[in-house]
């Protein structure tokens, strides 16, 4: 069974779709290096298949081992990343306006490898699994951009982890 991100926190505010709020969400994605080589029209576009939402300090937003459908980035506010290790929880990163969170389990429908915790009132444009299959289907050169885009985040992410493993490398002797 998959979550909606409007019942993980009971206080979260559906606050309509990420088109409402174009001039915003461009604001904020713009700059971000991954969605530089989207136009104001293709992100236009991509934010029609974006429900927004307004959620209080302080919640969880995706709980590391729940089921998940869908991606949220960030576009108000401030949240960090936190993971389980051998029962401590760990800071990983925190996140500001424009980052990404859940695209593996959108991707690959697996459980949520961490938890991301709001610090301040936030609000996320959310991406389900089946508005990416819409996308997909009805604005193929975009759907196929936002997917290499989603690997793009993806490799880097890996990239980075290994790295991390890896003792005495630098990004250079790999």
């Amino acid at each position: 069974m998959s979550s909606n991100f409007a019942d993980l926190e009971p206080n979260v505010e559906p606050l309509g779709p990420a088109s409402d709020f174009i001039d915003e969400f461009v604001e904020v994605v713009q700059p971000v290096p991954l969605f530089a080589g989207f136009s104001r029209e293709q992100t236009s576009i991509l934010a029609a298949y974006l429900d927004c939402y307004g959620v209080p300090s302080q919640s969880v937003v995706v709980r590391e081992g729940d089921e998940g459908d869908f991606l949220a980035i960030l576009v108000t506010g401030r949240a960090v990343i936190v993971k389980n290790f051998n029962e401590n929880e760990e800071l990983i990163c925190e996140l500001s306006p424009g980052d990404m969170i859940g695209e593996m389990s959108l991707i690959d429908g697996q459980r949520r490898f961490a938890s991301c915790i709001t610090l301040d009132p936030c609000d996320f444009a959310v991406l389900t699994n089946e508005n990416l299959h819409k996308l997909l289907a009805e604005h193929h050169v975009l759907g196929n951009k936002f997917l290499l885009m989603l690997l793009s985040v993806t490799v880097d992410r890996l990239r980075q982890a290994t790295l991390g493993m890896l003792p005495n490398q630098s990004p250079r002797s790999v």
